[in-house]
């Protein structure tokens, strides 16, 4: 984990960030559903990151942080570890730069990532499901071969390109009171923050994380980072504890965390679904769940909700819940 004198990514480099990656990364579309903000009564703006390249908002940090690294350091490759849609985002990514992406993988994680990080060209290596085994793995990997780490969320460059989500939205849209997103490790929430208050100071950042993997609420609440908890959620795209820089960043841009029950993001997947007709990942419908959940919070308001990801364990997903 990076040290607590690791610099804090700000506006600047949001911008940076959707430069470089601008001739790499879709710039995703903005929709809206009248029947959802008759429901939320609300004007919702969904940013459709489920649409992006390797289909999540991941290629976005991904691909920034391969493409800012000197030429010597690229030519080694790079190396993470991630139970899905990061791990395939950096294969993308490195794809595009024509490097070597080695991807450390825990046992358990959804078979149909782990086949997206395949065929995006990635090395994997398999290790046991806990954070110091991926960690001591990442290590092994980055000693043998001399690939730069790029952390899934607690990366400088990782949050940066996050960000641009919420900058494209913004730029598209105009203000907004709120911006809502989901949270797990913290680099989209941390981004998203940056880019909002960049623009406009008084954006409201929420974000949605599941009860079962509610560290990020609990951090905020005590002032400190938590850093031991075993997640008990079906997003499994939330299930990381909230990083040492993210957390800094989320304190210090204010950043409001709700939590929620899994059938409750289930419905408004289901919603989405529905009156979207998008294929999202429940790791991305909890952010309209939060806002579903707290009517009396967003009424009447503009809010941007951020649709992280569409990479659904359809199999897994209907044999639990039918």
């Amino acid at each position: 984990m990076p040290p607590a004198a690791t610099p804090l990514p700000d506006f600047a480099a949001v911008e940076a960030a959707a430069a470089r990656i601008a001739p790499h990364a879709q710039r995703t579309p903005m929709l809206r559903s009248h029947s959802l903000d008759a429901l939320a009564g609300s004007q919702l703006y969904f940013k459709c990151e489920n649409l992006q390249r390797a289909g999540a908002f991941k290629f976005r940090g991904a691909c920034n942080a391969v493409w800012a690294l000197p030429q010597a350091l690229a030519a080694r490759g790079v190396v993470t570890h991630s139970s899905g849609n990061h791990g395939a985002a950096l294969a993308l990514a490195a794809r595009t730069r024509g490097i070597a992406a080695h991807v450390v993988v825990p046992t358990g994680a959804v078979a149909a990532k782990l086949a997206a990080i395949e065929a995006a060209g990635a090395t994997l290596h398999r290790c046991a499901a806990t954070l110091a085994a991926r960690e001591a793995m990442c290590e092994a990997v980055r000693a043998d071969t001399g690939a730069t780490l790029v952390h899934p969320y607690a990366d400088a460059q990782v949050i940066a390109g996050q960000g641009t989500a919420a900058l494209e939205l913004l730029r598209e849209v105009g203000t907004l009171d709120a911006i809502v997103v989901p949270v797990g490790g913290g680099g989209l929430a941390a981004g998203s923050a940056i880019a909002a208050h960049g623009i406009d100071a008084d954006i409201e950042v929420h974000g949605a994380e599941p009860a079962g993997a509610a560290d990020a609420a609990q951090s905020l609440q005590r002032g400190a980072r938590i850093d031991r908890l075993t997640p008990n959620t079906l997003c499994d795209g939330l299930r990381a504890l909230l990083g040492e820089i993210n957390f800094r960043l989320l304190q210090a841009h204010r950043v409001q965390v709700s939590t929620l029950e899994d059938r409750a993001t289930l419905a408004a997947m289901r919603l989405l679904w529905e009156r979207l007709k998008l294929v999202v990942e429940p790791s991305s419908a909890i952010a309209l769940a939060a806002v579903l959940a707290q009517p009396e919070r967003f009424r009447g308001r503009r809010v941007g909700i951020i649709l992280s990801g569409g990479n659904v364990d359809l199999a897994a997903l209907f044999a639990a819940y039918g």
